[in-house]
């Protein structure tokens, strides 16, 4: 019987990961290194920003030679050009609801910088919904795709590992729940899924797939 739903943040309750990927796609595009959505994707959703960055600057020494030494202002500048069209995902709210009035410890664990991950809740109302269980990468030694986050996650709200089920939209968050030892279900609502994108998670680890909160909200109460 699970016992607690932790819920990753970018994807999942809110709609960023759309924005952020067309930012800094195109920022980086501007600066002579281009990805394709898909490869983009793969690698670096669901990455704390320290990691996507240095994996970025080893592709600008691989390809470009150094990076630019502004690189991680650029990118964080376009980032914060698209995140002003930010908004929560649809039923996102709900589904935080429906797991705390079905019983089930919640919180949230996010690969995001701890001030983003605050300011982005609050812009889109879920902070009061989430709180006070929301946790950054930043408490942690390793972001995801290490287990780090959601341990730190199950142990403040007093549950098992085995005992949680992750809800997570990316391959790097579902191999991050999975070796926590936890449950983890795909989730395909956000802006930025498409194609194959479900079946990604599944060879990530993903026991099963939501299409959309008000789906996982019915499972929840049922």
């Amino acid at each position: 019987m699970f016992k607690a739903i932790i819920f990753d943040c970018d994807g999942v309750l809110v709609d960023s990961e759309v924005l952020a990927m067309r930012g800094e796609r195109r920022a980086l595009a501007d600066l002579g290194l281009s990805y394709s959505r898909e490869d983009y994707m793969r690698r670096f959703i669901g990455m704390h920003d320290g990691a996507f960055i240095a994996e970025v600057r080893n592709d600008f020494r691989a390809q470009l030679g150094a990076a630019p030494a502004d690189l991680e202002e650029r990118l964080m500048a376009a980032r914060r050009e698209e995140m002003k069209s930010l908004t929560a995902i649809d039923g996102a709210a709900d589904a935080l609801r429906a797991a705390r009035a079905a019983g089930y410890g919640t919180a949230v664990a996010s690969s995001s910088r701890a001030h983003f991950l605050e300011d982005k809740m609050k812009r889109t109302a879920l902070w009061d919904d989430a709180a006070p269980h929301v946790y950054s990468a930043d408490l942690v030694p390793r972001a995801k795709p290490a287990p780090d986050i959601f341990l730190y996650a199950a142990a403040q709200i007093g549950v098992a590992p085995e005992s949680c089920v992750v809800l997570e939209d990316s391959e790097n968050g579902v191999r991050s729940g999975v070796a926590a030892g936890m449950t983890v279900w795909g989730f395909l609502g956000g802006g930025h899924v498409s194609g194959d994108h479900g079946a990604r998670l599944e060879a990530a680890g993903a026991a099963r797939l939501v299409d959309t909160h008000a789906d996982f909200a019915a499972i929840i109460r049922a």
